[in-house]
Parts: structure tokens; C-alpha cells; sequence
């Protein structure tokens, strides 16, 4: 009986959980009796579109919900323990607990790697600091050197380069991959019974998700006892659900529209919801570049450097006379980008993608920062402009975030977030006027006029997006430059994003430098591509070539990994 029970008893049990927001004819069910078994050393994917309920989903178990959230059914949670497989498991109900019982379970027995580490990570302490304290908490017996140890080892673990020197590194001196990965460091301090990944490799590149991935099946055979560790996946990546998950459960309205098998799922979908989402695939349509297009943005020599911090063995008493040398992140770049042409950025997480981008805008905003050599814009020297100058000529050179969240202001309304550029570059525009322009560009991104007086939350990720874009199109540029425009997105929203993307640029002939891990979305919407290696350009040419042949081992690496050779 007791292996039948093993076998059959799931360690979390979703049993009709429904959550909600308002009350009356106002209640909105965000997830409608959701059932869903995850089982002992399972993984389980959980996917569907932006707003289908994912998130609340994972967060329901750990207690974590927004304020004003409404639960009801349950969630039944059966620890089984291998050393009393005689006896039958003793299941509790999660949503039953106390508020001191549920935090005996964070961390300890349930894990979770939030989906936005900036926000997760207290920016005060050091990425090291903060594991220390994970495994502190619960482990309070530990020394603080065996946690220190644990702690690097992990960083190591998760793929993290120089881990004694990245211990004393503060959230915001890392890259947003190597805060995923501290984040999934700290989770995974004491082998949880279950652990909820939220979005966990959506900052990461292409190889990094894979070892992050290998990374977790492997700690599922070191976790407590023999059961393993399970694991519930939220994720709008389905190229990683493919690879990782042993079932797969859709979610669309916050409804359960379909859950079996991974394979199963994936090649005879039986929902139509399903189909749609499986067939969402970035579609190449791109024009050729014109022979004589004019080179709209070039940088000759372009590095920068910040000051080094910390490094060497924590456990030793640390030098405070011995200037640590610059630490280099961009070196020596070089390229061209011509009217109507898209260049591709590639890289690992921490090879400097994003860096160019905020160098060539000026917004690295670091007095820290060194910057040298030459960015060139339509013309002008950019780094030798005064103040005014580039003003004028910002609005010829715009950007779109990768955080659609993030990169609007929550207080302002769409009609003053498009216009606010227009209100500095384009003072003399009357009201009417500068209301006529964003009106327009509202329709050329697929929103209309109830959208005006609306504000940031009222709008899912995939409008938001949209709403960035209407910001940096309003102004007329000739170059965007596009950090991640399309990672915080679902499948299905992002190809409609990349597709309209793509007939702006057709439109107004428009030059992108597209910043991206994600290898599809660039094979999709690059004519060139540049590989960036701890920043250095490795390789450079047209996106077809380069991808059917490319030269360094480090490509070859990146496209393996993302199964586009």
C-alpha cells in the first residue's frame, strides 16, 4: 500500500481554486476552478498568454497573492517522507494555515524564483549576503563560513563567472541574467520539497537557459530523501517546455483548457486555443536593404569600463588600501547601421548587449562609467555634443525597454506618456495638435481613443508594449534601438508585436539595433547579426550566413543551444 501510495499521491493538489478581485456584479475571476496534481519529483509546465492566470496561480501555494485577492477550493499539500513509507501521507491544506505555518514552508519546503529579480533582490545587501540569510533562516544552527561556502558554490553552480568576486556585488552591479541566476541560487539554498519557477530563465540567453534547466533535473535527485524535488514551470517559452517538462497544463482566461503529456500536447493539440499558441512563431519579412542607404548610426573603438569591486576569498580579511582594477564590459566595438536595416545583438547574459545600447543612447548614467571612443549619429559625434545639442537631436534616436512594466510611469495617463516627448521636442504644437499625433500613432500601433485617459495598469504586457512604442514613434526617429522589446511577452503576443515592428519599419523605413537572447526573434527580424562575447565583437555578418555557417565555436554554441542549426 504504501509504494501505491507514493506512486499515486500527489505532493500539491489544486482542487477547484478560483481567485478573484472585486465584489458583486464587479468580481473578476482571475483562475476558475483550477485542478491540477503535481507529482512527487514531477515537472509540471503551466502556460498560457499574458493575464490567464499563471502567476497567481504559482503564487496561490505560498501564500503570496496581491492584497484584495479572493481564494476559495483548496490546495492540498502531502510532504511524503521516505523514512515513514508505512504510513499514509498526511495532507494539509495550505490556504488553511496560520500565518506562522505557511512561513515554516517558504523556503524550506516550497521554493519560489520570482519572474522580476530586480524586484525580488533587496538592492542594500550583496547577492552573497542575501543566500547567506536564505540558508540562515532556515538552518539557523549553520556557521556563517559553511554558509558563505554553500553560498559561492552556488553561484558557481548556477553559472555566475568569478563567484568570490560576485559575492560582494550588489544587485544592480549585476547583469539581469546573473540576478536570475543569484535568485535561483537563493531558492534553491535548501532543497525545497517543491519549487515554483515563475518566468525563471526569461532573462537568460539561449545556453544559460539550457544549463539552468540541466541545473534543476540534477538537484531533483539531491533533494531530501529519494522522492526528488518537484517542480510547477511558468513560462511563455515553449521551446524550454519541449525540452523540460514531463506534463503540461494550458491556461487561457484563467481556465484550464487543456493538460496530458508533453509530447502529447505539443504534436495533437485537442483544444484550438492550444494550436494557436504551439503554431506562434516569429515570421521572417523582412525588406532588403537598399545598396545606398545612408549610415544612419556607426560607433569606431567604442569601450567602457566601471571600477572593480571586490574580489578574492570572503573568508579572508579583505584589503582596504589596494585599488581593485577596472573591470571592462565593452571593448573596442565597431559597426554601421544603414536606413531601413535591422542589426542583431547576440550574446550570454553579461556580454555586454545591453551596455552598448545605453552607450550609444548616453544613458548609461553611471559617473562611474567610463566611455570611449567614437558614436557616431546621423553625422554628429554624439559624446562630443553639449547637453542642447543632443536634445535636438534625441528624438532622431530613440529606444524601446524589454520591461513593458517597468518603463512607463504608473501615474500618467497614455495621452501624457506618448506625449511627453512632444511637449520637449515639439513645444509649439498646440494641444489639439499634440493630441492628433498620438491619437495617430495609437492607430498605427493597434490601440484607438479609449485608450487616452487610461493608465499603465489597465493594459496587458503585449499593450504596454505597444504603448512604448507609440512613445518613441511619435517623436519621427530614424533609429530605434530595442533592448529585449519582446522577452516579458507570451508567444502569441509577441509575434504580433515583431510583426508590427516589422511594418513600421517598412513604413517609415526605420533603422533597429535589436538587443536579444532570444535567437528566433533575431533570425526573424535581422539582416545582420552581431555576436558579443565578454565584450568583444566575435563574429558579424548576414543573419542567414552566419547562422547555416558560423565561424567561432561560440556561435556554433549559442545557435545548438537554441536548435537553429
Amino acid at each position: 500500500m504504501s509504494n501505491q501510495l507514493k506512486l499515486t499521491t500527489p505532493l500539491l493538489r489544486y482542487d477547484n481554486l478560483s481567485i478573484s478581485f472585486g465584489s458583486g456584479r464587479r468580481e473578476k475571476f482571475a483562475v476558475k476552478n483550477l485542478n491540477l496534481d503535481i507529482g512527487v519529483g514531477e515537472r509540471v509546465a503551466l502556460v498560457g498568454e499574458s493575464g490567464s492566470g499563471k502567476t497567481l496561480s504559482a503564487l496561490a501555494p505560498l501564500r503570496l497573492l496581491p492584497e484584495g485577492a479572493k481564494v476559495d477550493g483548496k490546495l492540498i499539500w502531502t510532504p511524503v517522507s521516505a523514512k515513514h513509507t508505512q504510513l499514509e501521507p498526511q495532507s494539509i491544506d495550505l490556504l488553511a494555515l496560520s500565518e506562522p505555518a505557511i512561513r515554516e514552508i517558504r523556503g524550506r519546503d516550497i521554493a519560489m524564483i520570482f519572474q522580476e529579480p530586480m524586484t525580488a533582490l533587496n538592492p542594500l545587501f550583496t547577492i552573497g549576503n542575501q543566500i547567506v540569510e536564505a540558508v540562515l533562516v532556515h538552518a539557523p544552527l549553520t556557521s556563517k563560513a559553511e554558509c558563505i561556502e554553500k553560498a559561492i558554490a552556488l553561484l558557481r553552480k548556477t553559472g555566475i563567472p568569478e563567484p568570490e568576486r560576485r559575492f560582494y556585488s550588489y544587485p544592480h552591479q549585476l547583469s539581469g541574467g546573473q540576478r536570475q541566476r543569484a535568485m535561483i541560487a537563493m531558492a534553491l539554498a535548501c532543497k525545497p520539497r517543491l519549487l515554483i519557477a515563475d518566468e525563471p530563465t526569461t532573462a537568460l540567453d539561449v545556453s544559460l537557459r539550457m544549463q539552468i534547466l540541466e541545473l534543476l533535473i540534477e538537484l531533483q535527485a539531491e533533494a531530501k530523501g529519494d522522492q526528488g524535488m518537484s517542480i510547477l514551470l511558468i513560462t511563455h517559452d515553449l521551446n524550454l517546455v519541449r525540452h523540460f517538462a514531463e506534463r503540461v497544463a494550458v491556461l487561457n482566461q484563467g481556465n484550464l483548457m487543456e493538460c496530458g503529456a508533453t509530447q502529447q500536447v505539443f504534436e495533437h493539440p485537442e483544444n484550438t486555443y492550444t494550436a494557436a499558441l504551439v503554431n506562434s512563431k516569429p515570421v521572417r519579412e523582412l525588406l532588403p536593404v537598399m545598396p545606398l542607404a545612408p549610415v544612419l548610426l556607426s560607433t569606431e573603438n567604442l569601450h567602457v569600463s566601471y571600477p572593480g569591486s571586490k574580489s578574492g576569498n570572503p573568508l579572508q580579511p579583505l584589503s582596504f588600501f589596494k585599488k581593485p582594477p577596472r573591470h571592462t564590459v565593452l571593448k573596442k566595438v565597431q559597426f554601421e547601421l544603414r536606413q531601413g536595416q535591422t542589426i542583431g545583438v547576440i550574446g550570454e547574459s553579461g556580454s555586454g548587449k545591453t551596455t552598448l545600447g545605453m552607450a550609444i543612447l548616453g544613458l548609461l548614467g553611471d559617473s562611474a562609467a567610463e566611455v570611449g571612443g567614437t558614436v557616431n549619429v546621423l553625422g554628429s559625434d554624439w559624446h562630443a555634443l553639449d547637453s542642447a545639442a543632443r536634445r535636438d537631436l534625441r528624438s532622431s534616436l530613440q529606444v524601446i525597454f524589454q520591461d513593458p512594466f517597468g518603463s512607463l510611469s504608473p501615474r500618467m495617463t497614455v495621452l501624457q506618456i506618448v506625449s511627453e516627448g512632444l511637449d520637449v521636442h515639439f513645444p509649439n504644437l498646440s494641444a489639439t495638435d499634440r493630441e492628433g499625433r498620438v491619437l495617430d500613432m495609437l492607430k498605427e500601433v493597434g490601440l484607438d481613443r479609449s485608450a487616452l485617459q487610461r493608465y499603465p495598469h489597465e493594459f496587458s504586457g503585449g499593450q504596454r508594449q505597444r504603448i512604448a512604442i507609440a512613445r518613441a514613434l511619435v517623436l519621427r526617429p530614424q533609429i530605434l534601438v530595442l533592448d529585449e522589446p519582446t522577452s516579458a511577452l507570451d508567444v502569441s503576443i509577441q509575434k504580433q508585436v515583431l510583426a508590427l515592428l516589422t511594418a513600421l519599419q517598412k513604413k517609415y523605413n526605420l533603422a533597429y539595433l535589436m538587443i536579444s537572447h532570444d535567437l528566433a526573434v533575431i533570425r526573424a527580424m535581422s539582416h545582420q547579426i552581431m555576436v558579443l562575447k565578454e565584450g568583444k565583437v566575435v563574429e558579424f555578418g548576414e543573419t542567414e550566413a552566419l547562422i547555416a555557417h558560423p565561424k567561432q565555436a561560440y556561435t556554433k554554441q549559442l545557435f545548438t543551444a537554441a536548435e537553429m542549426t
